[in-house]
């Protein structure tokens, strides 16, 4: 495990280009959408956006998109898109938990893919998940299955090889979140990082904040 910050800014420009990375985004949207009823009335927000591929897929389905990243680089890429498209009900901002970064606002859903396994220390994080989550609102994180370490050729800014479902569960229970339960999101089949084809599986996690939803 190579726990220094990974450069996701130089990544950016070819973030999209691989087709895989794009499939699996359109899964997990896939499984949300049927996992969460989504509403004109839902304000959205999606942590660790990247250049925008979950946020842009579940977009048409909710009111509004706020996209949350700690990457200009990936941010720079999705406002354009957002400029290309004329997209007024999306919008992005730059928060970066390292440098004292916190989230902000009032949500019915926020969601995260394939984040949390670069968050050296999650549980600090589902405490402002919780803290942004409207009454009533929803969790949703995807992220893949213990793997021991063979999904990422190069492991820089990895700290979880995956995640065991009943652990993360216990940690959505502890920052507050009822109703807790999880889906099969994905499976991804790539090369692992001995060069051997390798199948990975991707859950959605989902929890529900406790109290009357007010906005829906």
């Amino acid at each position: 495990m190579n726990t220094e910050k990974r450069n996701f800014d130089k990544e950016a420009a070819l973030w999209d280009e691989q087709p895989a990375r794009v499939k699996l985004a359109k899964d997990i949207a896939r499984t949300i959408s049927k996992e969460i009823v989504l509403t004109p009335e839902t304000d959205m927000m999606d942590f660790g956006c990247g250049t925008g591929l979950l946020s842009l897929q579940l977009r048409p389905f909710v009111r509004t998109v706020t996209g949350i990243d700690s990457s200009q680089g990936m941010l720079d890429i999705f406002d354009r898109k957002i400029a290309r498209l004329n997209l007024g009900n999306v919008k992005t901002a730059l928060v970066n938990l390292d440098k004292g970064g916190r989230l902000s606002g009032n949500y019915d859903l926020v969601v995260s893919s394939m984040t949390l396994h670069h968050i050296k220390e999650p549980e600090p994080l589902f405490d402002q998940f919780h803290a942004v989550t409207a009454p009533g609102g929803w969790l949703g994180i995807a992220d893949l299955d213990l793997e021991n370490g063979r999904f990422h050729g190069d492991s820089t800014g990895v700290f979880h090889f995956g995640f065991d479902r009943t652990e993360l569960g216990r940690v959505f229970t502890k920052a507050g979140f009822e109703n807790v339960r999880f889906a099969d999101a994905a499976e991804v089949v790539k090369p692992s990082a001995s060069g051997e084809m390798g199948r990975f599986t991707v859950f959605l996690m989902i929890g529900q904040k406790r109290g009357e939803q007010t906005k829906l």
